[in-house]
């Protein structure tokens, strides 16, 4: 029971290569450019979305912050299209993967820290040490402040990877359940099948609020160094 729990999460191979860097680069072919004057309606519809969401998430920012609109706007396009695209049947989705939420968290966070140590050096060593705190208590409070500085990229990967692995499991769970109890009660068999269903429309909420969120999370990052 608990092999067949977790195959999912298992990364597919062919004759014994993964083909997990397919399956990251597929959702991009799902996203097509713009090729003539005149647009048909998915491609306006993307581009709307896209114009929306960016002027949601970049009216925060100033210049410098606004030169990263391609970079977040590009990652919630990825994060969203693959957990979308994970929950069709017999699919892989690699955000369930811890060590790819962190590739993509790590680097981001540490880009920002970076940025945020060169323009605005002061304020960036001001967050370790608030005004005011007393003298014995400095070097606990620095220890503290660094901690939770480094603890940022973390709680970014652990967030995507908790909520997406929770959402499949139920999602087996559920069904599972309701295939078992169809030879057994069939009113009771309905009401799980029900479920099941709310369930999904529920994960493909939860897939695209995901990737908001971890995108937005960058972005005040992103804010708080520029």
């Amino acid at each position: 029971m608990n092999e067949n729990l977790f195959a999912s999460f298992i990364t597919p191979t062919v004759m014994g290569l993964p083909v997990v860097i397919l399956i990251i680069m597929f959702p991009s072919l799902l996203f097509p450019a713009p090729n003539r004057l005149i647009n048909n309606r998915l491609i306006s519809l993307q581009q709307w979305l896209v114009q929306l969401t960016t002027k949601q998430m970049l009216s925060i920012h100033n210049y410098k912050g606004q030169t990263w609109a391609l970079m977040l706007m590009s990652l919630i396009l990825f994060i969203g299209s693959t957990n979308l695209l994970g929950l069709l049947p017999h699919s892989f989705t690699p955000t369930t993967q811890l060590s790819m939420n962190l590739g993509m968290a790590i680097p981001l966070w540490a880009a920002t820290v970076v940025i945020g140590f060169r323009y605005k050096t002061k304020s960036s060593l001001a967050h370790f040490l608030p005004q005011g705190t007393p003298l014995p208590l400095i070097p606990m409070l620095v220890i503290i402040e660094t901690i939770s500085l480094f603890i940022q990229p973390m709680a970014l990967a652990v967030r995507l990877t908790a909520n997406i692995t929770a959402g499949h499991l139920l999602i087996h769970l559920i069904g599972g359940a309701t295939l078992a109890l169809m030879n057994i009660s069939t009113s009771v068999a309905l009401i799980t099948f029900i479920i099941l269903i709310l369930l999904t429309i529920l994960e493909f909420a939860v897939a695209l609020i995901q990737a908001y969120v971890f995108t937005l999370l960058v972005s005040l990052y992103l804010h708080d160094n520029t």
